[in-house]
């Protein structure tokens, strides 16, 4: 497990809690009157290395595979900066705010100053996330995928259903990035899915979460929804996800991925998610 100085804990009361390891500034639990609501492999590694499996981690500036690093970005995979220490506000809602730069490790790979900050809000019931993309630059402008890879709980996705994707188009990586449309007016899971839809509306609702339960997904400046589970096959190729976990979680994935971000010089790019158990 991660040194006890990588974590860092949100504590509303209540037993709510939202915990946040600096290695991607990955957030690995989220808990509502102690029910956990976020999905992390038993076989997870907190190494410090590896992207952590499960939970949200922050995908940047690449969305997938990528020629000049690691799949997903390097943003999930390197030591946040804890900016803003766990404050209560006036309302006792609880927030902290983590930051990444540039560096010589992430030059090596995407050769321009950035900057981002990631702002928690633990509320009651919701979680609250609002993202800034900077550029320092002076003259180089440069372009970028963000994405939110939330891997949500369930007891059985077979059972959830998830709102808001009628009618929209989708890329579907599992059947050689064909693109189709949606026509169900609920979108449910039965088989390997890996999903890119596009323009997609500001909310979507997952039932059947954690003790049956609903879970409302609203977003803000991310056009792309990514739905994914790897179920059985897929599972048995992924060596830190467990070959009989599939059923217990689903990634719906806000995101700006299908369109990269081309953000200027002197200029920043906002975008936010709030999660709420309804």
């Amino acid at each position: 497990m991660a040194a006890p100085t990588s974590v860092v804990v949100l504590d509303r009361g209540n037993n709510t809690t939202c915990t946040i390891n600096l290695h991607g500034a990955t957030v690995v639990s989220w808990r509502v009157n102690n029910q956990e609501q976020l999905f992390v492999s038993k076989q997870a590694q907190f190494d410090g290395k590896k992207a952590i499996r499960g939970g949200i981690p922050f995908v940047f500036p690449q969305f997938g595979q990528w020629n000049y690093g690691p799949q997903h970005g390097f943003a999930r995979i390197i030591r946040w900066t804890l900016e803003k220490s766990p404050e209560r506000l006036a309302s006792g809602d609880v927030e902290a705010v983590f930051s990444l730069m540039d560096n010589d490790f992430t030059r090596q790979m995407w050769n321009f100053p950035f900057r981002l900050t990631y702002r928690l809000i633990l509320r009651e019931k919701e979680l609250h996330f609002n993202i800034c993309a900077y550029n320092p630059s002076k003259d180089l402008t440069f372009s970028f995928n963000l994405l939110l890879h939330t891997y949500f709980k369930v007891p059985d996705v077979r059972r959830c259903q998830i709102t808001g994707l009628h009618g929209c188009t989708f890329i579907d990586k599992t059947r050689e990035s064909t693109v189709y449309q949606e026509g169900r007016d609920v979108v449910t899971i039965g088989e390997w899915t890996d999903r890119i839809y596009q323009n997609t509306p500001q909310e979507h609702i997952i039932t059947n979460v954690v003790s049956g339960r609903k879970m409302r997904i609203q977003k803000y400046n991310f056009p792309d929804t990514v739905i994914w589970n790897p179920w059985q096959e897929g599972a048995k190729e992924i060596a830190d996800f467990g070959d009989d976990e599939f059923p217990n979680m689903v990634c719906l994935e806000a995101g700006h991925v299908s369109a990269p971000v081309i953000l200027l010089p002197g200029t920043a790019f906002e975008a936010s998610q709030i999660l709420q158990v309804m």
